[in-house]
């Protein structure tokens, strides 16, 4: 038998053996494609994270990282760390980061979770106080990850417009309670815009509200204003406080937060839905030192500060509708005057600046569409935009 027809025989015929055990084993094409994600995870949307770039040379005021480094008893404390505690779990709770958290707020241990990033107390509150199917309130725009968040738990998301000034509307509860929310998100400062609700404010809206009100202070640390939520967890039962050692600490890569409310809401996530040893011994360690040396923040915040006015009248000068920002970050607005005479556009910005190995955050969404958020840096970093954008937009 010549060669070739004997090969083709055993071509069909492992192509017939093929077809049987792909019927047997794999009977239509659905079972093939055959997904196990639950259908709301199947259809929602990730989130998306400022870009992370491997490179030392980009100058990267994208994600809202300090510029400064963290306290130097950081580094001692990592040096001399016992690698031999490690054959141990860490302490469950966290108590000993507690008890430092709670002297310096001036509240009890009771009143403090510890958790793996503000990220984690969102979780725990989304997953202890809302069920599957109810609904958590929010403003538009907000941070992104509180949708992505309430998409996971297959919760429904009520979003309130904020004003075109990105004030907040003052029938905002009055909203909520109508979309039955059992939980009320508000970032302050917000996120983008760098707006600071005062106390008064934030006190009326627990107070009208419903549903349990978290306000997410990630930025706390960069505020001027007198401004000091932390009382408003003793005068209402449903008011819980989001901090976080990313922004003012300089220790985002840590993934270290902790929240402030009264005892109704923080026992239930600390004892029920919490995570077992949800965070590590270093971390726990590292955590307690930068709060023990909380003045080497506050010196670092300082800075940025300075640093925030220095830029808010650069880019004013460069023809930006910079808004005045209480964070570590400015909105800024490419006017029609400044598209027209440099025919850019703020993703066109955006672009250029990235090719020239500096990352600032653009965000498609409607109503950013025309607008950057731009972290504030170090002098030198901050001096490098200025003087990019001055090759760009000429």
């Amino acid at each position: 038998m010549p060669l070739t027809t004997l090969a083709g025989r055993v071509s069909a015929r492992s192509t017939a053996q093929r077809n049987y055990w792909d019927k047997q084993y794999y009977p239509d094409d659905e079972s093939i494609n055959m997904s196990y994600e639950r259908k709301n995870i199947q259809a929602m949307t990730a989130y998306v994270s400022g870009e992370q770039p491997d490179a030392q040379d980009v100058i990267k005021l994208n994600t809202n990282e300090n510029p400064y480094p963290p306290s130097a008893k950081i580094q001692q404390l990592t040096a001399n760390f016992n690698i031999d505690s490690l054959r141990r779990y860490p302490p469950p709770t966290a108590n000993r980061f507690r008890d430092i958290a709670a002297t310096i707020h001036k509240v009890g241990r009771g009143n403090i979770i510890a958790t793996r990033g503000g990220d984690e107390l969102l979780r725990l509150l989304i997953t202890t106080f809302v069920d599957p199917r109810e609904t958590i309130g929010m403003t538009d725009p907000t941070y992104s990850l509180y949708p992505v968040l309430a998409q996971i738990q297959d919760c429904k998301v009520f979003k309130v417009p904020l004003n075109e000034d990105w004030s907040l509307p003052q029938d905002f509860a009055k909203q909520i309670n109508a979309a039955g929310c059992k939980l009320t998100l508000l970032v302050n400062p917000h996120a983008p815009s760098g707006q600071l609700l005062n106390t008064r404010q934030l006190s009326v809206i627990a107070d009208e509200l419903n549903s349990v009100l978290l306000i997410d202070e990630a930025y706390v640390d960069f505020v001027v204003d007198d401004y000091d939520a932390i009382p408003l967890i003793f005068k209402h039962d449903n008011v819980v406080i989001l901090r976080t050692l990313s922004k003012g600490y300089s220790l985002a890569g840590l993934r270290f937060g902790y929240g402030i409310g009264p005892e109704s809401i923080i026992t239930p996530m600390v004892d029920k839905t919490r995570d077992s040893y949800n965070l590590d011994l270093l971390c726990q360690q590292i955590a307690e030192a930068a709060l023990f040396d909380r003045s080497h923040a506050l010196k670092n915040c300082q800075l940025v500060i300075e640093q925030r006015g220095r830029m808010e009248a650069a880019f004013s000068e460069h023809g930006f509708e910079a808004l005045k920002s209480q964070a570590n970050f400015l909105l800024l607005t490419v006017t029609n005057e400044l598209q027209n005479r440099s025919g850019k556009t703020a993703e066109d910005i955006y672009q250029a600046l990235k090719i020239r190995n500096i990352l600032v955050r653009y965000f498609p969404e409607e109503r950013l569409q025309n607008k950057l958020r731009i972290t504030i840096g170090t002098k030198d970093e901050n001096s490098a935009i200025l003087e990019a954008l001055g090759t760009i937009l000429a």
